[in-house]
């Protein structure tokens, strides 16, 4: 039996009825037998300090980072504000990001997105490429999951309805899977070899 994937989930919105919230737990459903998916809030983490890093971090940033180094791939779902990223979800990334021992570095990531425009967040994404480079991250390219108009495809109690967009964040889902497989293997090859 093989050993089972373990995701983490973030939102990149802190509002209560967030469709991008929506969105990761309609990733949740999609997921394989063999992975299970943690969501993780970064609503109670502080905005970075370098006086607050190393020996000095808060608790709740120990938490944070403890969470996100048990997984073996993320899944980020995020609203795109001005254009970018939201400050939220870049200031969780500078706190995981930060040495020794980033949680984030070499894993593989699925990004997605859904807003009530009609580009569904395609610039929020753009603006991820150098972030996802910087910190050695590898993301999952297809399928782009950019949720337009979601005010349409989610009910009133967030579940998404829209089969077809459903199916693009399975299939979205099966290749980080297959990414995180990948880098098992050659994990083992190297240990084997060495």
């Amino acid at each position: 039996m093989s050993k089972r994937i373990n995701l983490v989930g973030i939102s990149g919105s802190l509002r209560r009825g967030s469709y991008n919230t929506a969105l990761l737990k309609a990733a949740k459903q999609a997921l394989p037998e063999d992975m299970e998916m943690t969501l993780v809030s970064i609503d109670a983490l502080p905005l970075y300090n370098g006086d607050l890093d190393g020996d000095n971090q808060p608790g709740a940033i120990r938490q944070f980072r403890n969470a996100l180094a048990m997984a073996d791939g993320f899944v980020f779902a995020s609203p795109e504000y001005n254009y970018s990223i939201p400050g939220t979800l870049k200031n969780a990334i500078d706190w995981a990001s930060r040495p020794p021992n980033s949680p984030l570095a070499g894993k593989p990531v699925a990004l997605m997105g859904a807003s009530m425009g009609t580009i569904g967040t395609a610039r929020m994404q753009i603006a991820f490429r150098p972030v996802f480079q910087c910190l050695d991250m590898t993301p999952v390219n297809r399928p782009e999951v950019l949720v337009p108009q979601a005010h349409k495809l989610f009910d009133s109690e967030g579940k998404l309805t829209d089969e077809g967009t459903f199916e693009i964040v399975r299939k979205k889902i099966q290749a980080l899977r297959e990414m995180v497989l990948q880098q098992r293997t050659i994990k083992e090859l190297l240990f084997t070899t060495n």
